[in-house]
């Protein structure tokens, strides 16, 4: 019995050795080691991206740097975006990329070069930067003064995109957080934070993940009390939705989609 138990133990173990072998990707790994170093545009002598060990730095400060590996002549960014190798040799690196063009590198023997890759983390942006504005208005002989607060916050916000070479690229952005306060007199009716994830349900999910909470503005003021609208983007995108938020006089606040 005991050395059944034995037996039975040591199957398991084998099957799981050969279930996570088998999950591991399949990986070139001469290839990768000659692409070890700093690579730049042949015709334009821009550098393109630096490769250390497994991973890949690219020339804008703001992108992030990816695992990489390389399997039957095409290389596999961690997002599992191929591009199809042309040629490979120790000093050329040639492959299509996103758009189908091809792409042909050249290795930097060049220290200036290799000074401008060493950055290991990319830079961050914000893209609004702090704002506070108020205002007094008026309605059925009451006046209200609102208050608007744009606040950087260190959310961080990842975005997918293609650069100059036609390669993704991961770019990071902080969000935002609003607040807005409503005031008749002295008397509070109404303060609280705005964060993106709280129009969910309004703005589709995908488009939330990508998105920040860009702005916050007054729009005007009518019987059902102040309104808001909230613009959320894609950092440097052209698609934004616009979400309005009407605070009522009891100080109870309501949303919708006004406009994408």
């Amino acid at each position: 019995m005991r050395n059944l138990l034995t037996i039975s133990l040591l199957a398991i173990a084998l099957v799981a050795c050969n279930q996570n072998g088998s999950s591991v990707m399949p990986d070139d790994k001469e290839a990768k080691d000659m692409l070890q170093g700093v690579w730049v545009d042949e015709e334009s002598g821009d550098v393109s991206f630096r490769v250390n060990g497994d991973t890949i730095y690219f020339a804008d400060a703001t992108s992030m740097p990816t695992y990489f590996r390389i399997y039957e002549d095409s290389l596999y960014l961690a997002s599992g975006t191929a591009y199809g190798i042309v040629k490979h040799t120790k000093h050329l690196f040639w492959f299509n990329n996103q758009n189908g063009d091809l792409l042909k590198l050249k290795k930097s023997d060049g220290d200036d070069d290799v000074d401008t890759q060493e950055q290991s983390a990319p830079s961050v942006l914000t893209y609004t930067h702090q704002v506070k504005i108020d205002s007094v208005v008026s309605y059925n002989n009451n006046r209200y003064h609102w208050y608007i607060a744009i606040n950087p916050t260190k959310y961080k916000v990842t975005k997918r995109a293609y650069n100059d070479d036609g390669l993704e690229v991961e770019n990071v952005y902080y969000d935002n957080i609003m607040h807005i306060s409503v005031f008749q007199g002295a008397t509070k009716i109404y303060s609280s934070d705005f964060r993106k994830q709280q129009y969910n349900g309004l703005v589709p999910e995908a488009f939330l993940n990508e998105a920040i909470l860009a702005n916050m503005e007054f729009s005007h003021i009518d019987a059902d009390g102040l309104h808001f609208n909230a613009t959320l983007c894609i950092p440097d995108g052209a698609t934004c939705y616009m979400v309005e938020s009407t605070i009522s006089y009891t100080g109870v606040p309501k949303m919708k989609l006004v406009e994408y």
